[in-house]
Protein backbone atom coordinates (compact mmCIF):
# COMPACT_ATOMS: atom_id res chain seq x y z
CA UNK A 1 0.00 0.00 0.00
CA UNK A 2 1.47 3.39 -0.95
CA UNK A 3 1.70 6.34 1.34
CA UNK A 4 -0.52 9.27 0.43
CA UNK A 5 1.06 12.66 0.96
CA UNK A 6 -1.20 15.45 2.08
CA UNK A 7 -0.03 18.76 0.73
CA UNK A 8 -1.72 21.70 2.37
CA UNK A 9 -2.65 24.38 -0.11
CA UNK A 10 -3.15 27.98 0.88
CA UNK A 11 -6.43 29.58 -0.12
CA UNK A 12 -7.00 33.26 -0.89
CA UNK A 13 -10.52 34.64 -1.03
CA UNK A 14 -10.57 37.86 -3.03
CA UNK A 15 -13.49 40.17 -2.25
CA UNK A 16 -14.18 42.68 -5.02
CA UNK A 17 -17.83 43.70 -4.53
CA UNK A 18 -19.66 45.98 -2.11
CA UNK A 19 -21.38 44.12 0.73
CA UNK A 20 -25.01 44.55 -0.21
CA UNK A 21 -24.85 44.94 -3.99
CA UNK A 22 -25.08 41.16 -4.47
CA UNK A 23 -24.69 37.94 -2.51
CA UNK A 24 -20.97 37.70 -3.40
CA UNK A 25 -19.74 39.09 -0.07
CA UNK A 26 -21.80 36.67 2.00
CA UNK A 27 -20.79 33.78 -0.24
CA UNK A 28 -17.10 34.71 0.15
CA UNK A 29 -17.45 34.81 3.92
CA UNK A 30 -19.28 31.47 3.95
CA UNK A 31 -16.51 29.93 1.82
CA UNK A 32 -13.85 31.26 4.19
CA UNK A 33 -15.62 29.73 7.18
CA UNK A 34 -15.98 26.39 5.41
CA UNK A 35 -12.27 26.30 4.55
CA UNK A 36 -11.49 27.33 8.12
CA UNK A 37 -13.65 24.56 9.56
CA UNK A 38 -11.47 22.08 7.66
CA UNK A 39 -8.32 23.80 8.98
CA UNK A 40 -7.36 24.93 5.48
CA UNK A 41 -4.98 27.92 5.62
CA UNK A 42 -7.18 30.76 4.37
CA UNK A 43 -6.59 34.47 3.84
CA UNK A 44 -9.11 37.17 2.99
CA UNK A 45 -8.29 39.97 0.56
CA UNK A 46 -10.39 43.08 -0.08
CA UNK A 47 -9.89 45.27 -3.15
CA UNK A 48 -12.03 47.64 -5.22
CA UNK A 49 -15.56 47.98 -3.86
CA UNK A 50 -14.84 44.92 -1.71
CA UNK A 51 -13.20 47.22 0.85
CA UNK A 52 -16.69 48.42 1.83
CA UNK A 53 -17.24 45.01 3.46
CA UNK A 54 -14.77 45.75 6.26
CA UNK A 55 -15.80 49.34 7.01
CA UNK A 56 -17.50 49.73 10.38
CA UNK A 57 -20.75 51.43 11.34
CA UNK A 58 -22.88 50.12 8.48
CA UNK A 59 -26.62 49.74 8.87
CA UNK A 60 -27.95 47.23 6.33
CA UNK A 61 -31.39 47.23 7.92
CA UNK A 62 -31.91 50.72 6.49
CA UNK A 63 -31.90 49.12 3.04
CA UNK A 64 -33.81 46.07 4.29
CA UNK A 65 -30.85 43.70 4.03
CA UNK A 66 -29.66 41.08 6.47
CA UNK A 67 -26.47 41.98 8.31
CA UNK A 68 -24.07 39.20 7.42
CA UNK A 69 -21.14 41.48 8.34
CA UNK A 70 -21.57 40.47 11.99
CA UNK A 71 -20.38 37.01 10.96
CA UNK A 72 -16.87 38.40 10.41
CA UNK A 73 -16.45 38.15 14.19
CA UNK A 74 -16.42 34.34 13.78
CA UNK A 75 -13.21 34.41 11.72
CA UNK A 76 -10.98 34.20 14.79
CA UNK A 77 -12.70 30.96 15.89
CA UNK A 78 -11.75 29.43 12.53
CA UNK A 79 -8.14 30.64 12.81
CA UNK A 80 -8.55 33.02 9.89
CA UNK A 81 -6.22 35.81 10.93
CA UNK A 82 -4.81 36.93 7.59
CA UNK A 83 -7.02 39.77 6.38
CA UNK A 84 -5.61 42.19 3.84
CA UNK A 85 -6.99 45.42 2.41
CA UNK A 86 -5.72 47.33 -0.59
CA UNK A 87 -4.67 50.80 0.56
CA UNK A 88 -5.26 52.28 -2.90
CA UNK A 89 -8.86 51.03 -2.90
CA UNK A 90 -9.50 52.73 0.45
CA UNK A 91 -7.95 55.96 -0.80
CA UNK A 92 -9.88 55.97 -4.10
CA UNK A 93 -13.13 55.68 -2.13
CA UNK A 94 -12.14 58.28 0.50
CA UNK A 95 -12.49 55.69 3.26
CA UNK A 96 -10.64 55.73 6.55
CA UNK A 97 -9.33 52.71 8.43
CA UNK A 98 -12.53 52.31 10.48
CA UNK A 99 -12.84 48.51 10.39
CA UNK A 100 -15.39 46.33 12.15
CA UNK A 101 -12.98 43.37 12.29
CA UNK A 102 -9.60 42.90 13.93
CA UNK A 103 -6.28 41.77 12.47
CA UNK A 104 -6.68 43.83 9.32
CA UNK A 105 -3.52 44.73 7.44
CA UNK A 106 -3.64 47.60 4.96
CA UNK A 107 -1.14 47.01 2.16
CA UNK A 108 0.11 48.95 -0.83
CA UNK A 109 -1.30 47.67 -4.10
CA UNK A 110 2.03 46.05 -4.99
CA UNK A 111 2.40 44.29 -1.63
CA UNK A 112 -1.27 43.26 -1.80
CA UNK A 113 -0.82 41.67 -5.24
CA UNK A 114 2.44 39.97 -4.30
CA UNK A 115 0.93 38.43 -1.18
CA UNK A 116 -2.23 37.39 -3.04
CA UNK A 117 -0.23 35.53 -5.66
CA UNK A 118 1.75 33.60 -3.04
CA UNK A 119 -1.39 31.52 -2.42
CA UNK A 120 -1.97 28.25 -4.23
CA UNK A 121 -5.66 28.85 -4.93
CA UNK A 122 -7.50 32.14 -5.41
CA UNK A 123 -11.30 32.39 -5.32
CA UNK A 124 -12.69 35.68 -6.58
CA UNK A 125 -16.04 36.98 -5.39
Amino acid sequence: MSDIQHNTKTVAILNTQAPFSSSAGKEALDAALIFGSFEQPTSLFFIGDGVFQVIGDQNPTSIESKDYLKTFSALEFYDIDNIYICEQSLSERNLTANFHIDNVQVLSKQAFNELLHQHNVIYRF
